[in-house]
């Protein structure tokens, strides 16, 4: 049964893009000042990814993983109804907050830890979104950050979770096949709000049960995390409204000067399954955790002084 969901989930996010490319009048993403491309493209990939999703879930079943589900489709609904009628900033906090809350009430969670991880929980929602700027990108990292996941709840023997996020895997990679550069169709905040609310979630219910140490999904996730708090944080220092759109993220930098969209996302992948091997050796080798944190850390920071050097150069 496990296999059949994860099977109707590529097969249902296929199908639904598939069909959904056929209509006439489609939700488009119109080039603006953050946008690294220049025409106009439908932003459709998160209802295929969803659709798939929701398909899996009844396959699966499974009391410990309905929370999640239902909050990922109210974010993706939320999501939607932002692109149809334009919500505020104010508001679509407010829902990310709320639905947050929900899903680790009903996780269990309270008290302090409560607090802390519907933080998580926010900031990964929305960083998610923050990365989903170029060809391939989000989606390439939800098939391995979940696959990953999948893996380590496999061999913790976690059958049902490690189920759902191979699912959830074989949902985006369907989407990648119509979105790979050059891309046919966008994710949309409808596919990459959910997919980060479901990484922060599904990490912290992992490491609550012992599936894997806290550390395990951050490393998975790293390459998206350490960016958008990167960058994040150097334009709140640079006192820079760090809620508008910009393009200052180091994705976006590389393409900027000079890397193709399909270059990106080669080199983005290849970076996200380093970070996933180094993840499973601390999983594997706890005893050399420090180590393999300060070669983490070491890796980003060699590949963000890269750009900035090449980013100086150009502004000479």
């Amino acid at each position: 049964m496990s296999w059949l969901a994860v099977i109707a989930a590529f097969a249902t996010c296929w199908w639904t893009l598939t069909w959904l490319l056929r209509r006439s009048r489609l939700p488009m993403d119109h080039p603006n000042e953050r946008s690294l491309h220049a025409t106009p493209t439908p932003r459709i990939g998160g209802l295929g990814i969803m659709a798939g999703l929701l398909a899996a879930a009844m396959g699966l079943g499974g009391a410990e993983v309905l929370p999640v589900v239902l909050a990922a489709a109210a974010l993706a609904a939320v999501s939607v109804l932002d692109d149809v009628r334009g919500l505020s900033v104010s508001v679509r906090f407010l829902a990310h907050f709320v639905v947050a809350v929900g899903c680790l009430l009903a996780s269990g969670l309270s008290g302090w830890v409560l607090l802390v991880a519907t933080l998580a929980v926010v900031w990964m929602t929305n960083l998610y979104n923050f990365m989903d700027g170029s060809d391939g990108l989000a989606g390439g990292m939800a098939v391995i950050g979940f696959g990953a996941l999948a893996v380590a709840a496999w061999l913790g023997d976690t059958l049902g979770l490690a189920a759902f996020c191979a699912s959830i895997a074989a949902a985006a990679l369907a989407f990648l096949r119509f979105n790979f550069p050059p891309a046919r169709l966008f994710m949309g905040d409808s596919g990459s709000i959910p997919l980060g609310f479901m990484a922060a979630t599904l990490g912290i219910a992992g490491a609550m049960n012992g599936v894997w140490p806290w550390l395990f999904p951050l490393l998975v996730f790293s390459p998206f995390i350490v960016d958008a708090s990167v960058t994040l944080a150097r334009r709140a220092l640079r006192g820079e409204k760090i809620w508008q759109a910009h393009r200052s993220h180091y994705y976006q930098r590389a393409v900027l000067l000079g890397a193709t969209h399909r270059q990106l996302a080669l080199a983005a992948y290849a970076l996200m399954l380093l970070a996933a091997v180094l993840a499973f050796a601390l999983l594997l080798l706890p005893q050399y955790s420090a180590g393999l944190l300060i070669l983490s850390a070491s890796m980003y920071l060699l590949i963000f002084l890269a750009i900035e050097q090449r980013w100086r150069t150009r502004a000479v």
